[in-house]
């Protein structure tokens, strides 16, 4: 059978033979048993309706098998033979552009050059599913095969819950992941539903398909790098043999040391897998390995001495690093953490003094233990970092709840009021003032016919909108718009294309929507093909997380998720190809609500229209919520966007002084 021919089966019309799992590749650690007898039947019971009566004698021992064994039905024998990548968008068969272009996109989230753990259909972090099983990959491709411009298929964590019919202006897809009722969302809820078969985490963009490979974070890795080294170097001081100490070579964090590069510092970033780290390195993004800490030692101090940029994995624990830095006395000048920390106990972050294979077998045989040596560990890396804190080392929480499973831990990490933690949040420092009060965030796009000159024509085509909007960018924005103009004017020297042909760069709502007209006018005049535009969750409207994203509202109203809910409402009906809500994502289940969306661009008068109603809202809705919290760089944001745009509407806050409240209590 031919690739089309296989989308368009969808589910075999025969039972396929069992398939061995592959050896050598990444895989995901094995989750904990956490189902009892009776939910263990429930979960096989659930996996099972999916499949013909012939068929289910058989694969109810394998599924039960698979139970046992990974602690998730992941129904392996039914990945499909072909090679699975983002093919160029004409080698899809489908009814709807729109369509095939959401089927390119899940494929490449599912690209084992993109994928963290690609035989469990898992994109990143540990835990970013696409789908729960392969059966749920074949039915949606075949549901996005089949489906017409007046249909929308609607997805519950990741299974197909079927084709409704809609219209042309609603979206051919909405997505849904780990939408949990809030009395039943814990970590215990979460791991037991995730077996049953009835829910998944998506992650921040797996689960919406919006991933573009480790891409989609240098950029705003290397926009924090630098701003946190301004914060703390003069004027004069460039960045060239400072020192950046990270951890994670995983799925995001894999854009660390990419990200030091082009920053101009030096990144030393430890990996406790050993494949992530090669992995890493087989594709460029770092230049060198260790597994031995007096030779890291030594290559550091090298690079101090030659003032070098250069990026070091070392293949080991963080915590040993940090430690092992302070006792030979190596200055570290900017710190963080990128581990998974929104699942510490099911391989998002990795114990010292065990090692990775030791800790996936504790993982799964010994759960209580495993989370002992963790928090054990959390102890231990809070001190070392606070040893070189209190001499000048600059530490930001990188928003993966390393801070907070720290204090979960009883690790020194609070601040005198026993309510803040002693370090920032990389958005309340960083990216939160600079960048998401004034509408700047993660927009990317998507060439789909997969043509490296399509890519090229459109970082042309970004730069060029960029110069012009820098000749009149007003003084607070200008720093932004000329980081970001020397960024895409860089970007493919620095080799960062992994998968589909994508980019990113930061830009406002102005920036986001002439940018994307710019595409859909050279779409339209043949000069490229098609393109999906899209955004990181991780942005100014999208993501309401008290952690991260909204940990710079100080009106009380970052544990609330009015905006991302309204984020994915209204951007549905203004022009959105596809939405999505997840309940979690980046910092874990439960401590955050992420809307995301795509965008199909086909050269239509059609998709102009979508681009300027959708676009513009998706940004002004978060700014508006961050001015109304009193943010001074949103409130400038929202009346210079007002003035802009007549029938634009914000209420606005009227700011209180300090005296009049010292006194009322």
């Amino acid at each position: 059978m031919t690739f089309k021919e296989q989308i368009l089966q969808g589910l075999p019309t025969t039972l396929p033979p069992k398939k061995e799992y592959p050896i050598g590749f990444n895989r995901a650690p094995k989750r904990k048993d956490v189902l009892s007898k009776e939910e263990k039947q429930l979960a096989i019971r659930n996996a099972l309706r999916y499949f013909p009566k012939q068929w289910q004698n058989d694969l109810a021992t394998e599924f039960a098998e698979e139970l046992k064994e990974y602690g998730r039905i992941y129904m392996y024998r039914f990945k499909p033979n072909y090679a699975i990548f983002a093919r160029a968008i004409s080698e899809y068969p489908a009814k709807s552009k729109q369509a095939a272009a959401i089927m390119l996109m899940i494929q490449n989230n599912l690209d084992p050059a993109v994928a963290q753990h690609p035989e469990e259909l898992i994109t990143y972090g540990g835990n970013g599913a696409v789908f729960q099983n392969w059966v749920q990959y074949l039915l949606t491709m075949q549901y996005l095969a089949t489906m017409t411009n007046e249909q929308t298929l609607h997805m519950y964590s990741g299974h197909p819950m079927g084709l409704f019919p809609s219209s042309k202006e609603a979206p051919r897809v909405v997505v849904t992941n780990g939408m949990m009722i809030p009395n039943y969302s814990k970590p215990d809820d979460w791991e037991k539903y995730n077996a049953l078969g009835v829910t998944q985490y998506g992650q921040m963009t797996a689960g919406s398909y919006m991933y573009i490979g480790p891409q989609g974070i240098v950029h705003g890795t290397t926009i924090t790098v630098m701003n946190a080294f301004r914060k703390i170097l003069s004027k004069e001081e460039t960045l060239a043999g400072k020192v950046f100490l990270t951890s994670g070579l995983g799925g995001m964090s894999g854009a660390q040391p990419k990200a030091g590069n082009i920053a101009g510092c030096i990144t030393v970033c430890a990996e406790v897998n050993p494949k992530a780290a090669k992995k890493r390195h087989e594709q460029g993004w770092v230049d060198v390995l260790f597994d031995d800490i007096d030779a890291l030692t030594k290559r550091v101090r090298k690079a101090q001495q030659h003032n070098e940029v250069i990026s070091i994995a070392y293949i080991g624990n963080v915590v040993e690093v940090w430690e092992h830095f302070y006792n030979e006395n190596i200055f570290i000048h900017l710190g963080s953490d990128q581990t998974s920390l929104h699942i510490p106990w099911t391989g998002g972050y990795y114990p010292v003094g065990l090692s990775f294979e030791e800790s996936n077998i504790l993982i799964r045989k010994h759960p209580k233990l495993f989370k002992e040596k963790v928090q054990d560990s959390l102890k231990r890396h809070a001190n070392a970092i606070n040893k070189h804190t209190k001499k000048g080392t600059y530490f930001f929480d990188y928003g993966n709840a390393f801070l907070l499973e720290a204090s979960r831990a009883g690790a020194d990490v609070m601040a005198e009021n026993n309510i803040d933690f002693k370090y920032p949040s990389y958005v309340q420092d960083i990216l939160g003032p600079l960048c998401f009060d004034y509408g700047f965030g993660p927009f990317r796009w998507v060439c789909a016919s997969g043509k490296p000159a399509d890519l090229d024509k459109t970082d042309q085509i970004a730069a060029e909108v960029l110069d012009n909007l820098m000749n009149h960018a007003p003084e607070e924005i200008q720093l932004q718009m000329q980081d970001n103009i020397t960024w895409i004017k860089n970007a493919k020297q620095n080799n960062m294309v992994v998968g589909s042909q994508a980019r990113i760069l930061y830009a406002d709502a102005e920036g986001r929507s002439k940018i994307a007209i710019a595409f859909n006018n050279a779409i339209s005049k043949g000069e490229i093909g098609s393109v999906v535009l899209g955004r990181d969750h991780h942005d100014v409207s999208g993501t309401d997380s008290p952690y991260r994203e909204t940990s710079n509202i100080y009106d009380g109203s970052r544990f609330t998720a009015d905006m991302a809910i309204h984020n994915v409402i209204g951007d549905s009906f203004r022009g959105a190809t596809w939405v999505s809500i997840h309940n979690g994502g980046g910092v874990g289940w439960g401590e955050v609500i992420n809307g995301g969306f795509g965008m199909f661009l086909d050269g239509t008068a059609e998709a102009e229209a979508r681009i300027k109603n959708m676009l513009f809202y998706d940004v002004n809705n978060g700014i508006s919520r961050r001015s109304w919290a009193r943010n001074e760089g949103a409130i400038f944001a929202i009346k210079r966007e007002m003035a802009r745009t007549p029938n634009l509407r914000v209420t606005v806050p009227n700011l209180v002084d300090d005296a009049l409240l010292k006194h009322l209590f």
